[in-house]
């Protein structure tokens, strides 16, 4: 699945559960490091022009670069993107940009 691509390419936070309380730490740096890079520094450049555009991501994007710092934006921009790369490539079909 997408979840299990972006967890391969080291694109989610470390996680420490127990007791029931889970608490999360930086991402992970385990996966395939070349990829892991090229997909945050492509969601460094998306998050640099989000707010000149109006499509979903981009809208979201600008939210979260304003609610967050600006790395946890980029590598939370590259997990989503990580996940739209899996949808493109399992279903065989090109990206359909949906407008906000």
């Amino acid at each position: 699945s997408g979840r299990h691509f972006s967890a391969w390419c080291g694109l989610v936070p470390r996680q420490f559960s127990t007791g029931g309380k889970s608490q999360l730490y930086g991402i992970t740096k385990k996966g395939n490091v070349v990829l892991r890079a090229l997909l945050i520094h492509g969601a460094r450049s998306v998050l640099q022009y989000a707010d000149r555009k109006e499509d979903k991501v981009s809208v979201w994007a600008t939210k979260l670069k304003h609610e967050k710092s600006f790395n946890k934006a980029c590598v939370a921009l590259a997990n989503k993107l990580a996940r739209i790369v899996w949808a493109v490539i399992t279903h065989n079909k090109p990206y359909q940009l949906k407008e906000a």
